[in-house]
């Protein structure tokens, strides 16, 4: 695809690029597969999706309590337990704002550690990188944040987003389905929004403006990026995935260059 090009003119010393299609195929690549990037926030959705995973094994239950009094796992997932950005500290009552937290995904791992009897970072790999051969893609630390993966690694995940092995289709479904809708609350980098819609660890796009994917995006559009400079975005209209890792922080060149290369992979497809 001529549009991966465009991280070529990208302010970053290395960036990688790839497009997925529903099928699992690859309709394009640039830059290095196999550079291990600091995944940042992106580190959300795989944890994410070790929890779904632990979900349909039973280790736990989406609205069982979990962190803050009155708060479950399903408000962990969807950014509204009440905890705040990145402190142990109560902010809101559960499900009345959707507050962006690091600690509410730390307290997520720590619930499943004690659940299952696994610490956090090998319930991953068991549960998500093995199977899907991620052997490159490691947890070294928060499960907001800590994460470290490849280009080739996260085609993969992002391939099995669109045509799930690991989860029954109706409990991905469920992911992407908006949680406490109507919920406002404030996407880091692009300031508040109403309303500030999100699945289970994962973000999903709506109406929201301004945003990190395109203009013509769908509203169905679901996926996370990090404060490394990464992202990843499944369109289910589209039929297509984007995974791009980038080791420049986040910032005023991210915000100007991610939603115009979005649009173009998009007019590309």
């Amino acid at each position: 695809m001529e549009s991966l090009a465009l991280i070529e003119n990208w302010p970053v010393p290395t960036a990688a690029a790839a497009v997925v299609r529903a099928d699992g195929s690859v309709a394009g690549s640039r830059g290095p597969a196999d550079t291990r990037f600091a995944l940042a926030s992106v580190t959300k959705p795989l944890a994410a999706y070790a929890v779904l995973v632990a979900l349909e094994e039973g280790a736990l239950e989406l609205d069982e309590p979990a962190g803050p009094e009155g708060a479950t796992v399903r408000h962990l997932l969807a950014h509204t337990s009440g905890l705040a950005f990145d402190e142990h500290r109560i902010q809101a009552a559960p499900g009345a704002r959707r507050i962006y937290s690091n600690a509410g995904f730390e307290v997520l791992g720590e619930h499943l550690a004690k659940a299952s009897g696994i610490d956090f970072a090998e319930y991953l790999r068991q549960a998500v990188l093995e199977p899907l051969g991620m052997s490159a893609t490691s947890l070294d630390g928060s499960p907001a944040k800590d994460g470290v993966s490849t280009l080739a690694d996260l085609t993969r995940f992002a391939a099995e987003l669109q045509a799930p092995r690991l989860l029954d289709i109706r409990t991905l479904a469920e992911a992407m389905t908006v949680q406490y809708p109507g919920t406002k609350g404030v996407l880091p980098g692009y300031g508040h929004q109403s309303p500030n819609d999100w699945g289970l660890g994962f973000e999903i796009r709506g109406a929201k403006s301004p945003h990190w994917t395109g203009r013509s995006s769908s509203p169905r559009t679901f996926g996370h990026f990090g404060q490394s400079g990464t992202f990843l975005w499944v369109d289910p209209d589209a039929g297509a995935a984007c995974v791009v890792l980038t080791d420049r922080a986040f910032g005023p060149w991210a915000v100007e260059a991610w939603t115009p290369f979005t649009d173009a992979v998009l007019a590309g497809l």
